[in-house]
Formats: structure tokens, C-alpha cells, sequence
């Protein structure tokens, strides 16, 4: 008689804090959130040089950054769709190698009107990376540590848009701007590669049949969570908010009063650190001590900051500078995290919606805070984000039923 001895069948489990596979996890989707967010924003140091060499106005420069978010925004859903049938590391690696390749090529273009179109296609380019990389940590990550994974990613984008800024504003002072802009974009590109190398395979998603009778109903489902849509109203004001600041800041301290070299404006960019550490931090500390607490505090934080940036003082600047940063990024790490944690379900369509009006409060608030800016000045600028954070800030105190 002859015995067969089973192999035991192997249930996958989720990543644990600490484990091998959450680590490496943690560091692919690091250098995903580099190579994303680089793409995105190494322009912005930039822009006063754009403004000069194709003759165009602070509000035309400033565009090369609000079409980039804005197509991103568009794309932000159908990445999100397609990542239901194909699969988030498919999406996510074809999404960062793409946009980083295209990024070699925008430096030598001859005009603005080619360098738009350019980084337009770009932002649609990088949908894919920012559209699916919570879904995939929500299915892969144990609920327990998903927010200290969260504040992981959080912190490759930080450091990402402050690497995209240090790079080209510190080469341009030894370089031409297109070569300060190519360096960056190959930085960008290795990191997308590092990703694609390292990017551990899902092992709890399950393709989902597709069609925009199926999207617009999750979509809708998700609209209609009176915990979600404050926290899409958030992102919508916080991003845009941010992103007028830096668009922005630059052009005041090459002015009067200030009429700093351009290489030390760079060094402002450093504040990104700022963000790299308070979304770790706040990731764990909305794991103890909940996400509603954390949240407000973070967005008060900023606004504090803001005020402070008013006044025509260099260290007041700073400070407040550093402040804002700080915020910002705890918030946006703390609410990302709280989208997934909440949509136990369509995780992907709760995620594209949350990112959809990120980066389109980027590119229409980021656009309109060139209008402040123009007419009003730095005070004009302060102003406008400041009502639009408060805004964003009652709704979540007072509307939200989220926890």
C-alpha cells in the first residue's frame, strides 16, 4: 500500500509591519512615489527661467505645472479603471516608465506651446503610478500597519518634488536650464526603473470585468458616502493650495525685498523634508489616536504657517514656509489612508476620486492663484489659499461622519 503525502496549501497572507515583503513593498513604493512626483514637478523650479526664455508671463510659466496635474487629474479615473482589469503593478510600472522617458525628450523642445503639449501628455502619463499605489497597499498591507505604509509612499513623494525642485534650481546656475531640467529627468527615470525591478507581485487582487456602466456606478456610490466627500473636498483645496505657494514663492524671493541668487531660492525646496517626516509621523499617530484629530491638526498647522509667510521677512518666510509643508503633508497622508480605509470596497474608484480632485484643485486652484498673485501679491496669494484651506477644513470638522 502506498501512501501520498499532500502538500499543504499555502494561504496568502498580507503584508506585516516589519516583514520582508512589507519592506520591500515600502521601498518600491517609495521609488514610485519618487519617480511620479519628480516627473511632475521638476519643472516648477524652473519657472521664473521659463519666463524669461520664451518670454511669457508668471500665470503662462506656471502652466507647464497646472496642465501636467490637470490631464493627470483627467486620467486619474481610467488608470484607476484599468487597473481593475489589468493589474495595479502592470499599470503602476508601465505608467512610471512611460512618463519618465518622456521626460527625456521635453528639455529640447523649440517653443512653450510644444513644452504644454509636452508635459500635458506627461501628466497623463503619470496617472498611473498615484491612481492605484493606495489600492494596491490597502490589498497587500495589513489593515494594522496600512498607515504607517501609506506614510511610507507619502514620503517617496515628498522627497520626490523636492528632489524634481533641488536638482534643476541648484544645476541652472552651472548649467543651462535644459540641461538642468534633462539631469533631473534622468534621475527620474532610474528611480522608475528601481521600481520596476523591485515592485513585489499582488497576491490578493482579482481582475474585475469593466465597463462605464460598472465605473460610474462605483464612482457614484463612493459620491454619495457623506464620509468620503469632504475628504474629495479637502484634497481639492489642500493640493491647490500647496501648489500655488510653490508656484509662486519663487518669483517673491527673486524680488524686492528679498532679490535672493537663484540657487539660494532652491535651497527653499529643502522644506520638503518638512513633509517627509510629519507624513510618517502622522500616519502613526492617526493609527493611535484616530484620523479626524490628526487631520485637523495638520490642516490648522498650515494655516498658521500661511499667516506667517505674510510678512517681508526672511526667517518669517521660512518658518511659515515650513509650517505649511509640514501640514500639508500630514494631512494629505492621513486623509489618503482614511479614503482606503473607509471604501472596503471599489478601493480603486475610491482612491481615483480622492486623486482626481487632488491634482485638479492643483492645476484649477495652482492656475487661478496666478490671477491673486498678479493683481494682489504675496498678500493676494496668502489670502486666497487661506479661504480655500478653511473652507476644506469646516467641511471636515463638521460634515464629515467618517472615523
Amino acid at each position: 500500500m502506498s501512501t501520498t503525502n499532500a502538500a499543504p496549501v499555502l494561504t496568502p497572507t498580507r503584508h506585516a509591519l516589519g516583514s520582508a515583503g512589507y519592506r520591500k513593498a515600502t521601498v518600491a513604493l517609495f521609488a514610485a512615489g519618487m519617480t511620479a512626483f519628480m516627473s511632475l514637478y521638476y519643472i516648477q523650479a524652473l519657472l521664473p527661467q521659463l519666463s524669461d526664455h520664451f518670454g511669457v508671463s508668471p500665470a503662462t510659466s506656471a502652466l507647464t505645472v497646472s496642465l501636467t496635474t490637470g490631464l493627470l487629474a483627467a486620467a486619474i479615473i481610467p488608470a484607476s479603471v484599468l487597473s481593475e482589469r489589468l493589474g495595479r503593478v502592470r499599470v503602476m510600472v508601465i505608467s512610471a516608465l512611460s512618463a519618465a522617458a518622456l521626460g527625456v525628450v521635453l528639455p529640447w523642445v523649440p517653443s512653450i506651446e510644444l513644452l504644454l503639449a509636452g508635459r500635458a501628455l506627461q501628466g497623463v502619463l503619470c496617472a498611473g503610478v498615484p491612481a492605484v499605489a493606495m489600492a494596491y497597499l490597502a490589498e497587500e498591507v495589513e489593515g494594522a500597519a496600512l498607515g504607517t505604509a501609506m506614510g511610507r509612499y507619502v514620503a517617496g513623494t515628498t522627497i520626490g518634488g523636492l528632489t524634481g525642485r533641488l536638482i534643476p534650481g541648484f544645476a541652472v546656475d552651472a548649467v543651462s536650464w535644459q540641461w538642468a531640467m534633462e539631469i533631473a529627468c534622468l534621475v527620474s527615470l532610474g528611480f522608475a526603473l528601481l521600481f520596476w525591478r523591485t515592485i513585489p507581485a499582488s497576491k490578493f487582487f482579482e481582475p474585475k470585468r469593466i465597463s462605464p456602466s460598472i465605473t460610474v456606478r462605483n464612482l457614484l456610490a463612493h459620491l454619495r458616502d457623506p464620509g468620503l466627500r469632504p475628504l474629495f473636498v479637502l484634497a481639492f483645496v489642500l493640493m491647490g493650495g500647496f501648489v500655488t505657494v510653490y508656484n509662486y514663492l519663487g518669483y517673491r524671493l527673486l524680488r524686492d525685498p528679498f532679490d535672493l541668487d537663484e540657487s539660494v531660492v532652491a535651497t527653499v525646496f529643502f522644506m520638503y523634508l518638512a513633509g517627509t517626516f510629519s507624513s510618517a509621523i502622522a500616519g502613526r499617530l492617526a493609527d493611535r489616536m484616530g484620523r479626524r484629530r490628526v487631520v485637523v491638526t495638520s490642516v490648522i498647522t498650515m494655516l498658521v504657517g500661511l499667516a506667517v509667510t505674510v510678512p517681508d521677512h526672511l526667517s518669517t518666510v521660512l518658518l511659515g514656509t515650513l509650517l505649511f509643508t509640514a501640514g500639508f503633508f500630514a494631512a494629505h497622508s492621513v486623509a489618503s489612508a482614511w479614503v482606503s480605509a473607509r471604501a472596503t470596497e471599489h478601493r480603486a474608484e475610491a482612491s481615483s476620486l480622492y486623486l482626481f480632485h487632488y491634482y485638479l484643485g492643483s492645476s484649477v486652484v495652482g492656475a487661478l492663484g496666478g490671477l491673486a498673485f498678479a493683481a494682489f501679491g504675496w498678500i493676494g496669494v496668502a489670502v486666497y489659499v487661506g479661504i480655500l484651506v478653511v473652507a476644506g477644513l469646516a467641511l471636515v470638522t463638521f460634515r464629515s461622519s467618517a472615523r
